[in-house]
């Protein structure tokens, strides 16, 4: 079978896709797939039209436009805009459809990525918890933005949170009963945001209104979260600076104009303000967007935090098992230098829960990358002269020398890198 190379490759991949002949007949679908389907039944030999959109008949003789047939006459990647059929009902999906081709560069099939865009009304927020200077400065600035509805620009790293503050701010605000609708706007080629973002007419011929909302009408009373606005072509960067200028709008193929009412949130991973300076982001886009900045530091700024996190990520994934962390395993997740942020430190703990078979979760079932090199806190002292002689006495017992001590293991583990680090001392 040419496709099982390719079969097994999807499996590995965390956006849903699925792969199906030219004859529209599903051959393979990856986890993400299945889970966003949530169908009881397998969907293999069914056809693409038929499980996404209850067709009988190909998208391009229902009324909506085909990326396949697209792709058959182009012989390339195709994107489209389409309504699925999901467990929650009908949604959006940004489709990026791809040709596969034989030697003879014949298509035989071909690889279907689906990019949902959802509307989220509750979201929970635990996750943004801690102590530390740095987090308590950001909490400060998260709450007085969710008392207004001034436009937000969130920035920092990849992997620091940017879309569970702004679903902070959304739920913390007076508009936390109303949707939270997000755009990736990485995904959204120029085509689709017409139809994205004021609705189109409907493909169902049964339906009472022939009118699919748009994110306009679905936020309304909402907010609009515009994750990785950076990623806006210069096309769809004068549309939407053109929307947020008059507030103005109307439905595809109407003259009636409406007025919005939606609170606009927006998240860079680089700074915007260079990316102006540079000529890649429209100026007045910017300033629309960052009435206020909010720079969300990085999990290097907040080991302090790190403790909380751990344990809200051992509760996610290990909540039947009641596993607990080593001091020495702790130690390496407080200096550790985090180049994914949060969402590396939540992968590190679910890999470590896995692992796990006693209850305790070790340094070694960390398995951080061999190339990281711990970062020491200043505030933690070597070890003294004496307590060097105890070290010995010890025979390498740490847990009691730490006990005589009267510090923690943590403690103890720390002074003794700090003492490799420098053996002079």
């Amino acid at each position: 079978m040419p496709f099982k190379q390719l079969s097994d490759f999807l499996q590995s991949l965390t956006e849903p896709h699925l792969l199906f002949d030219a004859e529209y007949r599903i051959i393979s679908v990856n986890p993400a797939f299945r889970k966003y389907c949530n169908s009881q039944h397998s969907v293999i030999g069914k056809t693409c039209y038929e499980v996404s959109h209850g067709y009988e008949l190909p998208c391009d003789r229902s009324g909506e436009s085909c990326p396949l047939k697209k792709s058959l006459e182009s012989g390339k990647t195709e994107h489209v805009l389409h309504m699925h059929n999901t467990p929650e009902g009908e949604e959006y999906v940004s489709i990026a459809l791809t040709p596969i081709k034989d030697a003879d560069a014949s298509i035989i099939g071909f690889v279907e990525k689906i990019n949902p865009l959802k509307t989220v009304r509750h979201v929970p927020s635990d996750q943004l918890k801690g102590i530390s200077a740095p987090f308590r400065a950001m909490k400060r600035l998260l709450d007085k933005a969710a008392a207004s509805d001034i436009p937000v620009l969130i920035e920092g790293e990849t992997g620091t949170g940017k879309n569970t503050v702004a679903q902070y701010i959304h739920q913390s605000g007076k508009r936390c009963a109303e949707p939270f609708v997000t755009v990736d706007c990485p995904t959204l080629a120029d085509s689709q945001f017409d139809p994205l973002f004021f609705g189109e007419k409907s493909s169902d011929r049964t339906a009472r209104n022939n009118k699919v909302k748009g994110i306009l009408d679905t936020a309304n009373g909402g907010t609009l979260f515009l994750n990785n606005v950076s990623g806006l072509s210069p096309y769809l960067q004068a549309k939407v600076a053109s929307l947020l200028e008059t507030d103005i709008y109307s439905h595809t193929d109407t003259v009636n104009t409406q007025k919005t009412d939606i609170r606009i949130i927006a998240s860079s991973s680089g700074h915007l303000q260079k990316q102006v300076e540079q000529g890649l982001f429209r100026e007045d886009l910017y300033y629309h967007l960052n009435r206020l900045p909010i720079d969300l530091p990085t999990l290097r700024e907040r080991q302090e935090d790190i403790p909380f996190l751990c344990q809200i990520f051992l509760k996610q994934f290990s909540e039947n098992l009641h596993l607990t962390i080593s001091d020495e395993a702790l130690y390496h997740l407080q200096t550790y230098r985090y180049p994914g942020n949060i969402r590396e430190l939540k992968a590190i703990i679910e890999r470590a829960c896995l692992l796990c078979d006693d209850g305790t979760i070790q340094a070694e079932h960390l398995l951080l990358p061999k190339t990281a090199t711990p970062q020491m806190m200043e505030t933690v002292q070597p070890l003294s002269d004496d307590e060097s002689q105890l070290l010995t006495h010890f025979k390498g017992n740490k847990k009691n020398l730490a006990k005589m001590l009267g510090i923690s293991e943590r403690t103890l583990y720390r002074k003794l890198a700090k003492l490799k680090e420098n053996p002079t001392v």
